[in-house]
């Protein structure tokens, strides 16, 4: 007998263990199918099994398997950003895309946000970390979460579950799948989710009527089909709804200030949280309702065709058509006074994407290349409705902050009010009168309406070239246009009056320039009466403009009333890779990669104001037309390492990252609004390493788990600041913290584990448990850096026990998320109106958060045929 056949048998034994092992997990991080251990990327694969135990639903669920993957939500569901290695996108501004994009079945999603939603029946989840522009999508700067959910298949059956937790949560799904003849297989699922909410609401004198938040009512659709028309040909057809209707978000005082005594006087009792009360006791205050409706829609077409050119290449079309809109009404001002709120109508709270993309990537191999060419191309129109209605209490607020700051202006130059800050807030309201000018107004502050479209067309190629047994070289190209343009309009509907005497005031070519407020101190300072009058026109023009730009804060300035704007940009970029991987034996790869990544620029959907129209200018009233930024850049390096050991049962991957962006894009508050400022530099580097492990020892366990120490940080060269004196100027804001700092939302460590164990009752039962926990280290949640948006380091622990029948026909489990109810924040924030000074430790600066979700436990019950 020969040696060849023994050999070659040997090969296909080796072949078929590795394909049951975990050395044969495939992924498509190349857009091809290829085994995790032979790709030249830093990749966290999540297969179905463990989703389904840790509970994953959304792209917030999965954080817990991931070190160095932060997801967050603010004041809405819809703004959810993801991060990867402490980069991600900052601000709540639809107007910025994500540095961290996700793909759902081929099919880009515009923003991180429109992205989140219940995604049904998962296959897998591939988290990409460092750039990935060359093959996904677009603008992947920091990193690409793919899901991949489960496509129809032959074989008849029917899935269903049932679930009940506490806060009332109630949950039920159900999917079935079958055959078509023989050339045509289809799925579909649908679900429905509710539960109460975890928040209490103080709701003051309302007219909120609701006194929960964070309460769930979800329903989705899916339905797939599947045509083989012959063994070269596949088409894919997939549609999904999905509807989400929710109270949602209100936030809690993490630290109180003296501003909430002025809003308790106004709301007629406690407005806020009082100084001392725990945030975790997650009570908030809020008398305007914060009702969302989101809903969420797509069809797509992915064709799959084994073509006759180059040997047989494959050519994949992905066509798609997507409309995403959110609906949500907003408690501006966090407190049951009646400041700055908006309405939960289409009218006023609308963002709306309606996109459609095109795919085609023509895909083959030789013995020596594995090559692919593609293109692609997206068409968005993104609508935004922005509105603020002004309640009665917010002129009288204003007012008093305004003679606040004023008082403690004299107060540092030696000059006293007679009326003591020491008097109650009713009696200081009562002698501040609450119309400083002589005007009161209430009701429609700002109405603004952006109408943008984005086209975005790509060229790319990806190809490895084999040129040893061991060596291989991967070269990867990009080439994309991006053309935007935007209209905006804005309008004042109550015509801002108050503001009109605050310009009329301080208008340098006014003769009775400041009367009304030289006449109010003069009447409240015998100090200041006593002055000479050009000592208090010098006071004046010193605090005149802080008086302007707090009674013309951007939804209250005249001088945006019946601006309309017209901008347009077009981008014309370069981004790639080149990596070199060796493979040393059968168990050990080893490679090195560089990347130049991009993410697009764009303008900023708001209204933004400086102290002379000039977005790189300081705080002031003067409009700004130009709202553009530009784009971000990265160039990133890795040295990985991927290993398999133990017959295949044990992976233990790392890779050693630096990465240096350029430009990198941040939404900052100056004082009176909110502007993209481009840094110059942002670095992020550190250790990202990964196991998996099934040891034989103990049949039916399975170690997941990852490690991330990353240090990311803001360079020294921040615009409008001086790195040597490190103050606040004019042009800064509230950046004067950033130098040098570690950025916000990037913990140096970061870790997760999870453990399942799988084992036999019984000849036909079997149980199931598993537990997760996810580990972060100290970071601060917010951009500007305060002290009081630190968060402590924290673990949360998920965990899930199941048992049922051997062939899964029926399992009953048990599980809890947040076990150990572990209070954290995700993000961090100045109460708005209520941070007046940027200087840390100011007893008047009151701050808010948004809380994470507290412990969750339920059953649920899941049958099968």
């Amino acid at each position: 007998m020969s040696a060849a056949p023994a050999q070659a048998q040997e090969a296909e034994a080796a072949d078929e263990e590795r394909a049951t092992t975990l050395a044969g997990l495939v992924v498509t991080a190349q857009k091809r199918e290829e085994i995790l251990q032979n790709v030249p990327i830093s990749v966290t694969a999540l297969d179905q099994q463990l989703i389904q135990d840790t509970g994953v639903r959304d792209i917030k669920d999965m954080q817990i398997l991931v070190p160095g993957l932060t997801v967050t939500s603010t004041q809405n569901e819809a703004i959810t950003t993801a991060r990867i290695r402490g980069i991600g996108t900052v601000g709540d501004n639809v107007g910025l895309e994500s540095s961290v994009g996700i793909v759902v079945d081929g099919v880009y999603r515009p923003r991180n946000g429109v992205g989140f939603g219940d995604l049904g029946e998962l296959e897998r989840i591939e988290v990409l970390k460092g750039p990935q522009g060359t093959v996904f999508g677009k603008n992947t700067s920091a990193g690409v979460i793919n899901v991949i959910t489960k496509r129809p298949h032959y074989q008849q059956s029917a899935e269903a579950e049932i679930t009940a937790g506490n806060y009332n949560a109630l949950g039920v799904s159900g999917s079935y799948n079958d055959a078509l003849g023989d050339n045509a297989a289809f799925s579909i699922f649908a679900a429905k989710r509710k539960r109460d909410g975890w928040m209490d609401v103080r709701r003051g004198n309302g007219p909120r009527t609701e006194d929960k938040d964070y309460d769930q009512n979800f329903h989705t659709l899916r339905g797939k089909l599947l045509l083989e028309p012959s063994d070269d040909l596949e088409i894919l057809f997939s549609a999904d709804f999905t509807s989400r209707e929710e109270n949602c978000c209100t936030a809690v005082q993490t630290t109180v200030g003296a501003t909430s005594a002025i809003l308790n006087a106004l709301a007629g009792g406690q407005a806020v949280a009082a100084p001392g009360d725990d945030p975790f006791d997650r009570v908030a205050y809020s008398n305007r309702a914060t009702t969302q409706d989101i809903k969420d829609k797509g069809v797509s077409a992915e064709v799959n065709w084994n073509t006759p050119w180059f040997g047989g290449a494959t050519l994949t079309s992905i066509t798609a058509h997507r409309d995403w809109q959110a609906i949500n009404g907003l408690d501006f001002d966090f407190s049951t006074a009646d400041l700055l709120y908006r309405n939960a109508d289409k009218d006023e709270s609308f963002s709306g994407f309606k996109t459609f993309s095109q795919e085609l990537r023509l895909t083959g191999s030789t013995d020596r290349i594995d090559w692919m060419v593609g293109m692609f191309y997206s068409d968005e129109d993104l609508r935004r409705n922005e509105t603020y209605r002004i309640g009665p209490h917010y002129e009288p607020y204003v007012s008093t902050l305004v003679y606040q700051l004023v008082g403690q202006s004299l107060a540092a130059a030696g000059i006293p009010l007679d009326n003591p800050m020491g008097l109650s807030p009713a009696a200081f309201l009562a002698q501040v009168g609450g119309t400083p000018f002589g005007t009161g107004f209430a009701g429609f502050g700002a109405h603004d309406r952006y109408e943008q479209n984005a086209k975005s067309m790509a060229l790319f190629t990806n190809n490895t070239w084999h040129a040893t047994d061991a060596l291989d070289i991967t070269v990867g190209l990009r080439y994309t246009r991006e053309d935007k343009e935007l209209d905006s309009q804005y309008s004042n509907p109550n015509g801002s009056l108050a503001c009109t005497g605050a310009l009329t005031d301080q208008n340098p070519a006014n003769p009775n320039r400041y009367t009304n407020l030289r006449a109010a101190l003069s009447s409240r300072s015998s100090a200041f009466a006593g002055l000479p009058g050009p000592v208090q026109d010098a006071i004046m023009a010193s605090a005149g403009p802080q008086i302007a730009g707090y009674m013309c804060l951007p939804w209250a300035n005249v001088l945006h009333n019946g601006r309309a704007t017209f901008q347009e940009s077009q981008e014309k970029e370069w981004s790639g890779t080149l990596k070199a991987a060796y493979r040393w034996n059968d168990s050990v790869m080893t490679y090195a990669s560089f990347a130049r990544g991009y993410k697009g620029g764009g303008f900023n959907l708001d209204r933004v104001q400086s102290a002379d129209g000039d977005s790189a200018s300081g705080a002031g009233i003067a409009p700004v037309n130009d709202t553009s930024f530009g784009g971000e850049f990265v160039d990133s390096y890795e040295l990985g390492a991927k290993t398999t050991w133990a017959d295949g049962t044990l992976l233990l991957n790392a890779t050693a990252f630096y990465q240096e962006y350029e430009d990198f894009q941040l939404n900052s508050f100056l004082g009176t609004s909110f502007v993209v400022r481009s840094i110059p530099k942002v670095t992020s580097k550190g250790l990202d390493a990964e196991l998996l492990w099934q040891p034989r020892a103990v049949q039916g366990l399975m170690l997941q788990g990852g490690l991330m120490y990353a240090i990311t940080k803001f360079g020294n060269d921040i615009p409008g600041v001086d790195f040597e004196e490190r103050t606040p100027l004019s042009t800064s804001g509230a950046l004067y913290k950033l130098p040098g700092a570690t950025m916000p939302f990037a913990p140096k460590w970061s870790g997760s584990l999870s453990a399942t164990y799988e084992w036999d009752f019984s000849s036909n039962l079997m149980g199931r448990f598993n537990i997760g926990a996810k580990y972060m280290g100290d970071y601060n949640t917010g951009s500007d850096l305060d002290v009081e948006k630190h968060q402590d380091s924290y673990t949360v622990v998920n965990a899930r026990f199941g048992f049922g029948a051997s062939d899964n026909s029926w399992m009953v489990e048990l599980w809890g998320t947040n076990l150990t109810d572990t209070d954290y924040v995700q993000v961090g924030f100045d109460a708005p109106l209520q941070g007046l000074f940027p200087d840390p430790g100011n007893p008047f600066n009151t701050f808010n958060a948004f809380p994470g979700a507290p412990r969750m436990y339920g059953v649920t019950l899941r049958v099968r045929y």
